[in-house]
């Protein structure tokens, strides 16, 4: 199993999206939120400040991180497991320090979130459900929220054979027929 996450950095009404580049074996020419593999030894918070400071130049509060859900696709060796966190708090000027990896970053409102080709459609209901955004979000956007960090794998049905209430816990189609590695 890949065991993923990834962060949504949020201001002024707008997430920090990464793009993919297109010559990416996995989810290339996409949008995505900033992140990577968890590597052995890490819990996904460990791997989370990791991947941001990495990514973007950015030290995270890590007191300031709460798990919005997590993400399956595949299964067995294939398996994809993305922990999809908020961070509330950082220090720093995210800029792309991963360019091997992305082409672009950018600040993209919420509204905007639904034109863009994301490699998870369900990462912009992910998002509208955070409190900043003013409105509610629509009942069949969200399924819950996980607020801890517990390693690399959440308490769901699909990762650790338990159904937590108040998780968001959602498989994804990979739909592109290659590896989930990032």
């Amino acid at each position: 199993m890949h065991v993923v996450v990834t962060g949504a950095l949020v201001e002024n009404g707008a997430v920090l999206l990464v793009h993919r580049l297109p010559t990416k074996r996995a989810y290339p020419d996409v949008w995505d939120l900033p992140g990577g593999q968890v590597e052995a030894g890490e819990s996904e918070l460990q791997a989370l400040a990791r991947e941001m400071h990495e990514e973007l130049g950015v030290q995270i509060a890590a007191e300031s991180a709460s798990r919005l859900g997590v993400l399956h696709a595949g299964s067995g060796e294939d398996a994809l497991h993305v922990g999809v966190w908020h961070i509330g708090d950082w220090v720093g000027t995210p800029t792309n320090r991963a360019p091997d990896e992305h082409d672009d970053i950018a600040w993209v409102g919420i509204s905007e979130l639904g034109g863009l080709p994301l490699v998870h459609g369900v990462l912009a209901a992910m998002v509208r459900s955070l409190p900043e955004f003013e409105w509610a979000p629509r009942h069949s956007d969200v399924t819950g929220r996980n607020q801890d960090d517990r390693g690399t794998k959440a308490d769901c049905r699909a990762c650790a054979g338990t159904d937590q209430s108040g998780r968001w816990c959602v498989p994804v189609d990979l739909g592109n027929g290659r590896s989930p590695g990032r």
